[in-house]
């Protein structure tokens, strides 16, 4: 009998130990378990736009590696292909499918519980819902680049359209793309990426000209539904010697923009700077003008207001032909912008890392807080950021750039240790308003026992393998990078050893051959215990996998889709510390950042381009989804 009752309380024992995240009869929790917080579609959605691109949102940050084609499959009335994504920032999945949707039809996705979280909790369930699309729907033009209208367009003008859904770029051609002057057909190349086409002159357009530019019913989105009537809008170049506004700070239309902002413009050429005044360059709010000083250095122009500006108000910018270059041209019209200023309330903290609650965090570990929107460095210090043990507050180093600041431990966490992190309402953003009440969040330690390998690449038995292959490892934790090195991390050819280099970055570990490895063959790679994490421990056992090589060496081309339009394209945050530079002919992107995280433009400037941020009306957040998922697949296919 005292048998049995033993067995029972070691069965009940090890039950407590394998809940995992679950809760046991005590309501104590065990562990954090990652859930699918939110969907895009939701849950019973319709009218599904046919383009949507399928989001699901988790309460923490996911393990990327176990997000794969076998953990997300979305169904129709089959298994959707398309292209999988993971934002760290957002701990968001993206699935873009390969070919638009299909009208009136029902959608089930599925996140199985395969996927888990950094530090290896498992959906307890997967995760089902439904949605169905709308009925086929004829794309629409939503914007041009010149707009209809638009005066004083550079003669070197790239021209583009923008559709509301993607279009099949067979059918944007010199038959569904025409440039007039007059009757005249302007000859020139065209391009389609995504939703948008593009259409460069094969040469420069004339000074002084009117253009009409035409799509026609021709042009067709990915289901073969065309347009429903043919587009034409106009637009007429500038002189060949006036100089002409090329972009603003703040952009047109922008919003949210802050109280103390200084107001600049900048021309395509260097300006006389008696001509930039207060009566050649405005503020208006309403019929009011707004009092503030006039600058200009080199093409730019700034306008600084005597006082702060008020909240959520609506200001008018205009720069007249009174404004004119150094040989004494003015402008050929009047540029004029309106911009939209933000509320008073404070900057707030959007995330931390570790997330409040984490558990298994290294010991190692950078603690990170990002705002909403940039901040004052000044202001983000040893007395406002701090990391506490208890009553104990730990040293270190604290940064600011942008909206995230950032605390390094001047020594190792201790293991299996609750810390609280803390940013007081003496952080202020750069307008001086401070954050609206403390932040606190906690967050717990790791072990710091023995490392593991938790993933490689090539993975074990993997075959057909590229003969340009980098070995690589992926540790459980930090790893010392003194203890990675050509002893440690070897790759044989039979006994052979692999003549390569070894590299250590972030918890990843890799061997690049010094040759292109041979054609259908077998190659072993082994990671003894000689390599040990930054506590001194090492692994457990040597780690040893194999894998088989390709038979040519035949890489396919890297294709940027829809994120071949862009310069820069970021997740976080973009600031120009460098002074005047210049981005010819290409775009600048962030998502999710917002576009106040966009600094120092100018006295960067953007020419036949713009930036877009995720805070910008449709399209522009699908279309920046779109082109970081086609940059990421772009990634993976020059890494493969």
């Amino acid at each position: 009998m005292k048998t049995k009752t033993l067995l029972a309380s070691i069965i009940l024992l090890l039950a407590v130990f394998l809940a995992g995240c679950k809760k046991d009869n005590f309501n104590e929790t065990v562990g954090v378990c990652p859930v699918v917080k939110s969907t895009d579609p939701a849950d019973g959605a319709i009218d599904v736009p046919l383009s949507q691109v399928v989001t699901i949102i988790f309460n923490e940050k996911m393990n990327p590696a176990t997000i794969t084609q076998q953990s997300f499959i979305l169904t129709g009335a089959a298994r959707i292909p398309g292209t999988l994504t993971y934002d760290e920032a957002t701990a968001a999945i993206h699935f873009v499918p390969a070919v638009p949707l299909t009208a009136n039809t029902t959608y089930t996705g599925k996140v199985a519980t395969s996927v888990k979280d950094l530090t290896g909790n498992a959906l307890q369930s997967g995760h089902v819902w439904t949605f169905s699309t709308g009925t086929t729907l004829s794309p629409a033009v939503i914007s041009t680049d010149p707009p209809d209208l638009a005066t004083g367009v550079f003669l070197n003008k790239i021209i583009s359209v923008t559709f509301s859904m993607p279009m099949d770029p067979l059918t944007l051609t010199a038959a569904t793309f025409i440039v007039r002057h007059g009757a005249a057909v302007i000859a020139g190349s065209l391009a389609c990426s995504g939703a948008t086409a593009f259409f460069t002159p094969a040469s420069p357009l004339v000074s002084g000209t009117s253009y009409i530019a035409t799509i026609t019913t021709g042009a067709r989105n990915g289901s073969g539904n065309p347009l429903e009537n043919d587009y034409s809008w106009s637009f007429t170049t500038g002189s060949v010697t006036a100089p002409t506004v090329i972009s603003t700070d703040p952009g047109s239309n922008a919003a949210g923009v802050i109280l103390n902002k200084i107001v600049s413009a900048t021309f395509s050429e260097a300006m006389a700077p008696l001509t930039i005044t207060s009566a050649t360059f405005t503020i208006r709010q309403g019929i009011t003008i707004v009092a503030g000083s006039v600058s200009c250095v080199g093409s730019t122009a700034f306008f600084n207001p005597a006082t702060a500006l008020n909240t959520n108000t609506v200001y008018t910018a205009t720069i007249t032909t009174g404004a004119k270059n150094l040989a004494g041209t003015p402008l050929a019209n009047n540029y004029i912008w309106s911009f939209t200023t933000g509320s008073a309330k404070g900057p707030a903290i959007l995330a931390t890392d570790p997330a409040s609650n984490a558990t298994g965090v290294g010991l190692h570990k950078m603690v990170t807080a990002t705002f909403n929107e940039p901040m004052d460095p000044l202001t983000i210090n040893a007395s406002t950021f701090t990391i506490r043990q208890g009553a104990i507050t730990v040293p270190g180093t604290i940064s600011s750039a942008g909206a995230v600041a950032s605390f390094i431990p001047s020594a190792t966490f201790i293991p299996n240790t609750v810390y609280t992190g803390t940013i007081t309402t003496g952080a202020k953003n750069i307008a001086g308003t401070p954050l609206g009440n403390d932040y606190i969040w906690t967050f717990t330690t790791g072990s710091g026992s023995s490392p593991e390998i938790m993933l490689t690449d090539p993975a074990s038995n993997a075959t057909h393998v590229p003969l340009t292959k980098t070995v690589t490892a992926t540790f459980s934790e930090a790893m010392d990078p003194l203890t990675i090195n050509s002893v440690t991390f070897t790759l044989n050819l039979g006994t052979m050893p692999v003549a390569g280099i070894v590299a250590y970055s972030g918890t990843t570990a890799s061997f690049k051959p010094s040759a292109n490895l041979s054609p259908t063959a077998t190659y072993t790679a082994t990671i003894t215990t000689g390599a040990m994490n930054t506590s001194g421990s090492p692994l457990p056992v040597n780690y040893v996998w194999s894998f088989s090589t390709n038979s040519t060496v035949s890489p396919p081309p890297v294709v940027l889709g829809t994120a071949d339009r862009f310069g820069i394209l970021t997740g976080l945050g973009i600031s120009n510390n460098a002074g005047f530079s210049e981005i010819h002919n290409l775009d600048v992107g962030i998502y999710p950042g917002l576009r106040s995280s966009v600094t120092g433009f100018p006295p960067a400037i953007i020419v036949n381009g713009a930036i877009y941020a995720s805070d910008d009306p449709a399209p522009v957040p699908a279309m920046l989804i779109q082109a970081k998922a086609d940059l990421t697949a772009a990634y993976l296919s020059a890494e493969g």
